[in-house]
């Protein structure tokens, strides 16, 4: 279907699907691409999960889009011209801005579009329509995690240090994350790490950790007050880190001391003695970070939970510290890069403020309009889909990227909003269920078509290469857009369709802002040089000292990375990493009989769930080069379906080691069934590894803190020396400066805030806030809580996954999972139908019975469309600082359906 690139060539590329960005070599002729991960790339380290892996099977999806389709007056979709389809589109938004006003037209993006085209999406419909009323599916993913950095540190950015880092750390907390099946590869750099993991479901994360914390959904705010509550009661906050760089502790503390352990248990379940354990374990570790995910982050109090998460680390002393931090694992291909371009209600490029007066006039200059000509903020993603249609709304929607009849909460309401317009258009490469609904369908190049530039969660800048051509009739969403703005009297050179035009624009737009592209080209991309932003133009080099430090030594460059590849994930909602995706794999991918083997993923045959759920850290289905087994045995057998899982801890085994590339000898190193990661003597084993700044080995002697830094009796606080023994300074500088000066390229800032934060006075800002409910509490006709997320081998709304034949055979249908005594209770049976319903909607899935799940909640997988779409019983509930809905808590009722098979 695609045309074919010339025999033999290869393109190096990134993964169409999560913010780890994954990156991987393309191959293929005439009709079969193959892939295999990049071996030299830091982050994924030759690994790939099950989706990575199938990737190219979308290529060839037998319902690809290839001409554009237009309703008739039949009410039927038919095949157009690209002309006759532009023409009536530009047309009708004509006469619909003319007859209702600007604001009657608006765009809904995505965060997988490429940097470049959520740019000229923002930019298209602010210049060409006029419009204030842009918005797009991150909001449902980052916003809280980004509200509460913002506040916070002055900045957001997802990881403000490489994942790499994660790998030297001691203790971790995840928070509402599940990374061994949203972001598989992300877990190798995790498992020298006692986690501790925050999660109302025993997810496969929570399953690998030294300890689970398992709250009420909707409790983890509480939770996190109750943290910083012991941390201050024992003891345990580093006074010297507090008071010379952050202000605003003693309003914080204010809010947290009535949380105390036991009255924590009451509200979130989780017993006060696993609260201390969990406590002393970070503020006893002399690396330590905590990470949330969507998991605590799509409340509507989310920005406030995340917030209370950040006050945790602050008090402890983690930010802007290497070898410690806080961090959100963003969840969609491009989450990052695509809230910084301009696609946001209140957002310009670079993440500048659209009401600052000077932003506004940077971009007026850039984009060659009158400042005044520019709109002002428009409604949020929620807001936005609930206005369409009516009198003071849009009557006019154009969808770049996003799929919201799945992925928007209140699910059936959005999905009547949408056939309340006079113009819906969506712009797609599969017939996803909102393009069903579609007066206008524009067929346009998926992820390994088109050329561009991604963001990942640590910031960094990559690049996609096209490794097709798009297929005949096929046209591309910069050339789209261009199109349009055309028609509707743009002059033709201010809307380029060349990638690199497009980023050369953009390096002069997000110059002096808070994420500054400016110093990143394409040609610094293509010599595999690693660029996180900012990174000012080369004659800037000092100015962003006030958000970080540029890198202080070169880092090892992603040779991997010179080679021609691939574009973007352009759907969806990025409710993840909570609690799903594919099985990690690495090497080749299939066992020696060439056929890839069962392992973590769902039976096709009976729906059960094959995931050894006992004890010991296994590695989420990963599969290691060469022999293609899994040396870990945590899969279940190929044919006898039985678990190979060796109960006595991990195997002898010898592998590379991550850091060194050498081989290293993993006897009696992995926690045995006791959950201890500890040598006999306390001690963490020691090891040789890289330093991740230097590249010089460095030797880990296992020993904690000395006396120096042991925590000093009483509450008064735990006092650390000058020298860092969280594993940098307490303030100041460090050896190396910038990084460069005069006139050399900016190296990039691979580490915000080591030597002060992004507020004027330098300084990371506590943020008081208080538990409150959720907006639905069970009770009533609806006792029990409903929560939704993600499985292992689909991603997002499910357009792109349940169109790969090995996905789709893996989790094929929705579920609903309940705990056996509560389905005992309501005369529930496993495998058989049953209705999910709350105030606002009705989901129909099939039972799973698990004891993973507490038993006052049941959870149900957002991917499936129609009647099992889990968003049918979301509320409309939003944050009222981020906007975001309350995917994670509705109060629902389980109850069988009639007569079944």
């Amino acid at each position: 279907m695609s045309v074919e690139p010339e025999s033999g060539r290869e393109s190096t590329t990134h993964c169409p699907y999560c913010a780890l960005q994954c990156s991987t070599v393309l191959s293929g002729e005439r009709g079969a691409v193959a892939v295999r991960p990049s071996a030299g790339f830091p982050v994924n380290r030759g690994g790939l999960c099950q989706k990575g892996w199938t990737a190219p099977a979308l290529l060839s999806t037998p319902d690809r889009l290839l001409t554009p389709l237009v309703r008739g007056a039949d009410g039927r979709l038919a095949p157009a011209g690209w002309d006759e389809a532009l023409d009536l589109v530009a047309g009708r938004l004509k006469e619909l801005r003319a007859r209702h006003g600007a604001d009657a037209v608006a765009v809904f993006g995505g965060g997988g579009l490429t940097n470049e085209k959520a740019y000229t999406l923002g930019k298209f419909a602010r210049v060409a329509l006029g419009t204030s009323q842009i918005d797009y599916n991150g909001r449902f993913c980052m916003s809280s995690a980004a509200a509460a950095a913002t506040a916070a540190f002055g900045l957001d950015r997802g990881l403000p240090f490489p994942v790499t880092d994660l790998a030297g750390a001691e203790v971790i907390l995840l928070a509402g994350a599940n990374p061994a099946e949203t972001m598989p590869p992300l877990m190798r750099h995790l498992e020298g790490a006692d986690l501790v993991v925050v999660d109302p479901r025993r997810t496969r994360t929570a399953q690998q950790a030294a300890l689970h914390l398992q709250p009420a959904p909707g409790t983890d705010l509480a939770l996190a007050l109750g943290m910083l509550h012991l941390a201050v009661t024992e003891g345990l906050v580093d006074k010297e880190y507090v008071d010379e760089r952050t202000s605003g502790f003693d309003a914080a503390w204010e809010q947290c001391v009535a949380w105390w352990p036991e009255r924590v248990e009451e509200v979130t379940g989780v017993p006060a003695a696993d609260l201390r354990t969990a406590v002393r374990m970070l503020g006893d570790a002399r690396r330590a970070y905590v990470l949330t995910g969507r998991g605590a982050e799509q409340h509507s109090k989310g920005s406030d939970t995340v917030a209370a998460f950040i006050n945790l680390a602050l008090a402890l002393g983690l930010p802007g510290r290497e070898g410690n931090g806080f961090g959100t694992l963003t969840g969609q291909g491009n989450g990052q890069g695509g809230r910084e371009m301009g696609q946001k209600a209140d957002q310009l490029p670079g993440y500048r403020s659209l009401t600052d007066p000077a932003a506004r006039a940077h971009m007026a200059s850039v984009w060659g309009v009158a400042e005044d000509a520019l709109p002002g903020a428009g409604r949020s993603a929620y807001e936005l889909l609930d206005a369409l249609g009516r009198a003071d709304g849009p009557r006019a929607l154009l969808v770049f990227g996003s799929n919201p009849v799945v992925s928007a909460p209140r699910a059936a309401h959005v999905t009547e909003r949408l056939r309340a317009l006079d113009l819906l258009v969506v712009a797609d490469f599969v017939p996803s269920e909102t393009a069903a609904l579609a007066d206008v369908v524009l067929p346009v190049a998926q992820w390994a078509e088109e050329e561009g530039t991604l963001t990942s969660l640590e910031g960094r800048v990559l690049r996609r290469r096209a490794h097709l051509t798009p297929p005949p009739g096929v046209r591309t969403d910069l050339a789209v857009l261009h199109a349009l703005a055309v028609r509707l009297g743009q002059p033709a050179a201010r809307f380029p369709t060349r990638p690199r035009e497009v980023f050369d624009e953009l390096r002069r737009a997000t110059a002096g802002a808070p994420a500054d592209y400016s110093g990143i080209t394409y040609d610094r991309l293509d010599t595999g040089e690693p660029l996180h932003w900012p990174c000012p133009t080369e004659n800037d080099t000092h100015r962003h000292n006030t958000a970080g430090r540029a890198r202080d030594t070169a880092e090892d460059r992603d040779d991997t990375c010179l080679g021609p590849g691939t574009g973007e994930d352009r759907h969806d909602t990025c409710l993840g990493p909570d609690t799903g995706e594919g099985q990690y794999d690495t090497g080749e991918g299939r066992d020696n009989a060439g056929e890839r083997p069962d392992d973590t993923r769902q039976n096709p045959g009976t729906g059960e769930d094959r995931h050894d759920t006992g004890e010991g850290r296994d590695n989420t289905g990963e599969r290691r080069d060469g022999a293609g087994e899994d040396p870990d045995n945590t899969c279940q057998g190929p044919s006898t379906g039985e678990d190979r899982h060796d109960t006595g801890g991990r195997p002898d085994d010898t592998r590379q080691n991550p850091d060194t590339g050498e081989g290293r000898d993993h006897a009696g190193e992995g926690r045995g069934n006791t959950g201890e990661r500890r040598d006999g003597a306390g001690q963490r084993p020691a090891d040789t590894r890289q330093d991740p700044d230097t590249g010089e080995d460095r030797h880990d002697t296992g020993e904690g803190p000395n006396n120096a830094g042991e925590r000093p009796g009483g509450a008064a606080g735990k006092q650390r020396d000058a020298g860092g023994k969280r594993g940098g300074p307490v303030g100041g500088g460090r050896d190396g400066g910038t990084g460069g000066g005069g006139t050399s390229p900016h190296p990039g800032t691979p580490r915000l805030f080591l030597d002060r934060f992004a507020h004027p006075e330098g300084r990371a800002r506590f943020t008081p806030v208080d538990h409150r409910p959720a907006a639905q509490e069970p009770g009533g006709d609806f006792p029990l809580y409903g929560t939704t997320g993600r499985v292992l081998a689909q991603y997002q709304s499910g357009a792109q996954t349940r169109r790969v034949a090995e996905l789709l055979a893996a989790a094929p249908e929705a579920v609903v999972e309940v705990h056996p005594d509560t389905a005992r209770r309501l005369g529930l049976a496993d495998g058989k139908f049953a209705e999910v319903g709350s105030v606002y909607g009705t989901v129909r899935a099939r039972v799973r019975l698990t004891r993973t799940v507490r038993t006052d909640t049941v959870f149900v997988p957002f991917h499936f469309p129609g009647a099992a779409r889990a968003n049918l019983f979301t509320g409309d509930a939003l944050d009222p600082r981020s906007r975001m809905p309350e995917f994670k808590v509705s109060a629902v009722r389980v109850t069988p359906v009639g007569e079944q098979p």
